[in-house]
Parts: C-alpha cells; sequence; structure tokens
C-alpha cells in the first residue's frame, strides 16, 4: 500500500473472484480477475474509501507514475494525490479496469478457461449494471462495506450514478462530471459508425483476429479519430490547429495536409498499440445500453427513488457530446426525490474532455465538495 503523503510510484495489483457472476444479458462468467490500484491509507473505520470509476478508454491507472516506466502518468493524476482535489491523505482512492478490459482484466483478450484460447467473439456483452457488481465484489475483498465517495467523468460518471441506484447503502456520495442518464440518438449513431470502422475491418475476423495473429488497425484508429473529434470543442480545435497547413502550402492531394489530420492520426495510431478493438466494442455498447429510467417508464425521476446519496454534479459548456442540459436533467430528478445536489456548470473551452484537463475552477470545486466529504 502507497504511503498516504505520495501517489509518486504505485503498483498494479489483480484480484481473482471464482464466484459465478451472472451478467445482465444472461451470460454467466464462472470466475474473473480484476486489476486494480489504490493510492493512501484505508482508515481504522474503512469510511475514506472512494472508488474511481474510468470512462470508455480509460483503466485502473488513475494517479501516480511506475517505476519502470516514469512516464506512465495516471489519466486522473491532476486530480488524485497529494494535496491534490481528492487528496490521498485524507482518502483511500480506488481505481479498477473494468470486466472486459484489456489491461490486465478479464476480456476478449483474455483466456477462455473452456477452450484455452482466447475469448474473442465468445467474451459476453457487459453493462454499466455488470460493473456495478463486480465493482462492489472488489469492495467487499478490500474490506470496504461502504464508499465515502464513487465518482467519475463520462461513462464513470455512469457508473456512479448506478452505484447509488443498485447499492444505495454502500455509498455516501456520487461524483458525476461531464455525463449523462442515457445518450442521445446522435450518441448512438457515432458509436455505431465506431463499431462499423472495427467490424468491416478485413482483419477482424469476426473478432477472433487474435488466433491470426493480427489486429484491426485501420478500423480501430479510425474509430478513434471519429470519437476523439466528438471529445473536442470547435472553439479548442480552431484555437490549437485553426486552418495551419503541415507544410505551409497546399499539396492538391489526398494525405495530411492540415495539423488537425496530423493531429488526428497521430491519436489514432497510438490508440491502435494501446486498446484492444474487441473492448472498444464492448465499452460503447455499454454507453449505449445505459438507461437507468427505461425500468421506469422512461421517467428519470422515479429510478432514482432507491438512491439515498448526496450528489456533486458537474457539466462544462463546451461539452456537446455529453451536454448541460443532460446534466440538468439528472439535477432535476434528484431533487424531485428530496436529495442532496450540488451543481455547477463550468465554463471551458474543452469540449467533453474538459473533466480531464487541468483547470483551476473546476478542480476548486471538487476540493470543496471533497473536503466537506473529510470533515
Amino acid at each position: 500500500m502507497q504511503d498516504p503523503s505520495s501517489t509518486d510510484i504505485v503498483v498494479p495489483q489483480s484480484a481473482r473472484f471464482n464466484t459465478p457472476l451472472c451478467l445482465k444479458s444472461g451470460a454467466v462468467l464462472e470466475n474473473y480477475e480484476l486489476v486494480y490500484e489504490t493510492y493512501g491509507e484505508l482508515n481504522a473505520t474503512k469510511s475514506n474509501a472512494v472508488l474511481v470509476c474510468h470512462a470508455l478508454s480509460g483503466n485502473h491507472h488513475v494517479a501516480g507514475s511506475y517505476a519502470d516506466s516514469p512516464k506512465s502518468v495516471g489519466w486522473w493524476n491532476n486530480m488524485i494525490g497529494f494535496d491534490k482535489s481528492i487528496d490521498t491523505r485524507k482518502f483511500f482512492v480506488v481505481g479498477v479496469n473494468n470486466l472486459g478490459g484489456c489491461h490486465g482484466s478479464t476480456g476478449p483478450a483474455s483466456i477462455n478457461p473452456k477452450t484455452g484460447k482466447c475469448y474473442g467473439a465468445d467474451f459476453p456483452v457487459v453493462t454499466v449494471e455488470d460493473w456495478v457488481q463486480t465493482q462492489a465484489r472488489l469492495a467487499d475483498h478490500l474490506g470496504i462495506n461502504q464508499f465515502a465517495a464513487v465518482g467519475g467523468g463520462s461513462l464513470g460518471g455512469m457508473q456512479a450514478l448506478q452505484w447509488t441506484l443498485d447499492f444505495p447503502e454502500r455509498i455516501r456520495h456520487a461524483l458525476v462530471i461531464a455525463a449523462a442518464a442515457k445518450l442521445t440518438a446522435q450518441n448512438i449513431a457515432f458509436n455505431d459508425v465506431a463499431r462499423q470502422a472495427i467490424i468491416t475491418d478485413q482483419d477482424f475476423h469476426g473478432g477472433d483476429y487474435y488466433s491470426h495473429g493480427v489486429v484491426p488497425r485501420r478500423g480501430l484508429r479510425l474509430a478513434r479519430m471519429l470519437g476523439h473529434i466528438t471529445y473536442l470543442s470547435d472553439d479548442s480545435m480552431a484555437a490549437k490547429f485553426g486552418r495551419e497547413l503541415r507544410n505551409g502550402a497546399l499539396a492538391f492531394g489526398f494525405d495530411v495536409e492540415f495539423e488537425i489530420e496530423s493531429y488526428l492520426r497521430y491519436q489514432g495510431d497510438k490508440f491502435v498499440d494501446q486498446f484492444d478493438a474487441n473492448t472498444y466494442l464492448l465499452m460503447t455498447k455499454a454507453l449505449d445500453y445505459f438507461d437507468p429510467a427505461h425500468q421506469h417508464n422512461n421517467d428519470l425521476g422515479a429510478a432514482f427513488r432507491a438512491a439515498q446519496a448526496n450528489f456533486l454534479i458537474l457539466s462544462f459548456t463546451t461539452d456537446w457530446r455529453f451536454s448541460p442540459e443532460r446534466s440538468r436533467a439528472i439535477v432535476k430528478a434528484l431533487l424531485d426525490n428530496d436529495l442532496n445536489v450540488s451543481y455547477a456548470e463550468i465554463t471551458s473551452s474543452h469540449g467533453h474532455d474538459s473533466f480531464l484537463m487541468e483547470d483551476r475552477h473546476y478542480h476548486k470545486l471538487v476540493r470543496a465538495y471533497m473536503d466537506n466529504i473529510a470533515t
């Protein structure tokens, strides 16, 4: 366990679960493994634990870096650590790679014990509800009966919402940042185009590309490029790239000419080397399926009748993929149930990616909320 005064060097851990897991789809996993990291110290009463849930392309590595890879900084390192907004002197922070992931937890690239080969296309579809069930089992493994807070951005915020519904007595606060209670039709459409790019890649082989020794690079690259466009705002792209030409003059061809093209292709190529295509399919489907109001005649207020937690809801002005309007809908549903809600709409030029950025006002809001929990 790490020194509570530092999260500089962290070590991934793993937990194996041999109790069968019944998924929402009806499929059953007989056993599985979750990779996770912890930061800070669990106090004597085990009341200071904070679960951080990752977004689509995230993982368990939320803060610090690895001894053998100093540049491998956690994806929320600007938020979590010594004297940061989520202060590891006060909180015991847990980051977990979700089931179906590609960073150590059981997923499509893992060995299926029934066949001795990679699961590939045989790995079942997983949902936000399934992830919350596995996270609760991990909490049991760590001896945590109740989280002081569960939070995250985007898909991570959706998991925090689901925690308040499935385990209302095991979560005191939910931090729901740049999230929504369900995807819009436009968001589902973006996800489907991204999946089609992967599925129609000739190297996809129906999801069993592992046995063919190939990777659907072109499809995954295109999926990431498309997704990355939606995470940014027009203003941020204009400020960073504008219409700048890479070589200062038009080439009158179809290769890279504009700096934004170069940037997107770089992001796509980098992503292919770090992420699994089947996992990308699973994560986008989990996003599509999330809709707690669906079983309540599309009444979001009715869906949250079971919730008991206090909520911090944050949105960003230029986030057009998970717009402030979506956050305000969550706030209304919570207030309709007389729950305690703090809401802020933060001015930012970074689009959906704002929740990952260093922003003084944003971080001060989270720090103030977390400090109130600590006291």
